[in-house]
């Protein structure tokens, strides 16, 4: 199975795609500093006995969410190792185990989500290529993907072996077929990690970060990039120089399989990926054979309808139907990989009276759900054809990071966030800039997209000015649909006489609205689709006022509130 992963870095974010035989299975975006893994110093704000959890401050906009059985040690295995049992881990309580304003060392083990905080543990766990490191307990485990008994048997015994303190460990699956000196390499280095995060821990002040987690990019190269893979190829010279670095530490001989992408054509074009990604908020997918599932994603589960569609079969009615479940299976493994869907999961197949189908159908699914990292959990078929299953979720799916709840419907559906179309506009204009000569460039959007796209005080766009060597004019236009927007090329004199330009010391009147990207006391003054950042906006949010502006550019200004102002000067061409 030929496997690649491509990595595009993007000044907005950055997305990680990973390609089986052709197929793109895996899509990670990161838009800011992904908090799961990380290793904060915390502080017990207040405790829940009747939900027998606490909530603590990490130092995040919302406190973290701290169950009773993240606290407590992992009860002991078939072994006998571990330091609580079944028995006493149930009769501990919350209330025995944290205080209000007492510090701990926590890890967060879960994204916040939606009005949700974090969920952390004090169950610390550091991975590395090959092992992962739980400075609790002295246990030795071995991944469930290494089947062989003599090979789980033989990890288990190196991992004893190089072990120098106290500390439990997990053999990864990476660690399949490896050495001893490849193994203690790993121990070595997570030892010296836990160490650095001992001693900062006793430094940082309480809510505070104590160790953050590698960035995307060098995660999936310490969890994806294994032999397996044909070749990794990013487009930043930056990273593609850090990725080397780090391919050289832990696996030196995959360095020739590293690659950097210099083409003036966009790599997830150039690949096909950004075709995909259109289709990965869309409900529906087709089949080859003609059939197609539809997924719908709730907060409390998502439900997978599989679909007969065109296909309509060449023998009898069974044997249709179990080929179009068949279809589907492997579909769905893809579809809950490339969406990142988690938590409780409901596959409606279509109804096949045959036990034997049935299992036929149930070993297709765990075969194809072999491939993914993320553990999943699968109940049996029911007779009406219904599977439930659970999916590890850590963190926002792939949908809630790029969509939000759609304005105009109430909620009902989705539409793309100001934020990815922002990003789309972007790439779109290095798209048409690549491919034309024009010097300027009007580009018209809603208002929250505008917004994002000029970024805090303007600095997205004139970046975006000096990076493409064009002037560019962005306006807003509420009319518009937040997915719609326009690109106009055009010479740059003509533009500045047939803009409306504005100059320092002007009095404009302004629509004062709140934006995420500015704060207080700041807000956002829209001056006929023109953006002002009000110095002092934020006591006016909602209301029509008169402005000076200060500090004048093609796209956005900086201004200031005149309550006393008797007089508005027009906006003239200039």
């Amino acid at each position: 199975m030929a496997k690649e992963i491509i990595v595009n870095v993007e000044p907005r974010e950055t997305r990680v795609a990973v390609i089986e035989s052709g197929r793109l299975v895996e899509l990670h975006v990161e838009r800011e500093e992904r908090v799961v893994g990380s290793v904060y110093k915390s502080k017990v704000v207040n405790v829940l006995q009747g939900m027998d959890a606490a909530f603590v401050d990490i130092g995040l906009e919302r406190n973290a969410f701290l169950y009773a059985g993240d606290v407590i040690p992992e009860a002991a295995d078939a072994e006998g190792n571990g330091k609580n049992t079944a028995r006493e881990r149930n009769h501990l309580r919350i209330k025995d185990l944290v205080k209000p304003g007492q510090e701990l060392l926590v890890q967060v083990v879960k994204a916040p989500r939606g009005t949700k905080g974090a969920r952390v543990s004090t169950r610390l766990s550091l991975p590395g290529r090959y092992l992962v490191l739980m400075p609790e307990g002295e246990t030795i485990g071995v991944s469930r993907k290494i089947e062989q008994p003599l090979e789980r048997e033989r990890l288990k015994k190196l991992a004893a072996k190089i072990r120098t303190f106290p500390c439990s460990l997990i053999v990864r699956t990476e660690a399949d077929g490896k050495g001893e000196a490849e193994l203690r390499q790993d121990f070595e280095f997570l030892t010296k990690l836990w160490n650095q995060i001992q001693q900062k821990a006793e430094q940082t002040k309480a809510p505070g970060v104590v160790h953050q987690d590698l960035n995307l990019v060098f995660k999936i190269v310490r969890d994806v990039f294994s032999e397996d893979v044909s070749k990794l190829v990013l487009d930043s010279q930056q990273d593609y120089e850090k990725a080397l670095e780090i391919v050289g530490m832990i696996s030196p001989k995959l360095k020739s399989r590293v690659e950097y992408y210099s083409d003036p054509e966009p790599i997830f074009q150039r690949y096909g990926i950004e075709q995909e990604i259109e289709r990965l908020t869309k409900p529906k997918i087709w089949l080859k054979s003609g059939g197609y599932i539809t997924i719908d994603q709730t907060e409390a589960l998502t439900a997978i309808d599989v679909n007969t569609g065109k296909f309509v079969g060449t023998a009898c009615l069974a044997d249709t139907i179990l080929k179009a479940n068949l279809d589907a299976v492997n579909e769905v493994a893809r579809q809950l990989r490339l969406r990142d869907i988690g938590g409780v999961i409901v596959i409606d197949f279509i109804d096949m009276s045959s036990a034997r189908d049935r299992q036929h159908v149930m070993q297709a699914l765990e075969k194809a759900l072999k491939k993914d990292r993320v553990r999943s959990k699968i109940a049996t078929i029911s007779p009406l054809g219904l599977v439930e299953m659970t999916r590890k979720c850590t963190g926002e799916s792939l949908s809630q990071i790029l969509t939000e709840p759609c304005p105009y419907c109430g909620g009902q559906g989705r539409v793309y966030s100001p934020e990815t179309m922002a990003a789309r506009i972007e790439r779109e204009l290095r798209q048409v800039v690549n491919e034309s000569d024009h010097e300027a460039f009007l580009l018209t959007m809603h208002p929250r997209v505008a917004a994002c796209f000029l970024g805090p005080q303007g600095e997205d766009v004139e970046r975006l000015e000096q990076t493409t060597n064009r002037a560019l004019f962005v306006r807003a236009d509420p009319r518009m649909h937040i997915e719609e927007y326009r690109i106009l090329p055009g010479d740059l004199q003509e533009m500045e006489r047939q803009i409306v330009r504005y100059r320092p010391g002007q009095v404009v009147e302004c629509q004062v609205e709140k934006e995420p990207i500015v704060a207080q006391p700041r807000a956002v003054g829209w001056c006929e689709g023109y953006y002002v950042d009000l110095q002092n906006g934020g006591s006016y949010l909602g209301e029509r006022v008169k402005a000076r502006l200060i500090h004048v550019h093609r796209s956005f200004a900086i201004g200031e509130v005149v309550p006393a102002a008797k007089t508005i000067d027009k906006a003239e061409p200039i």
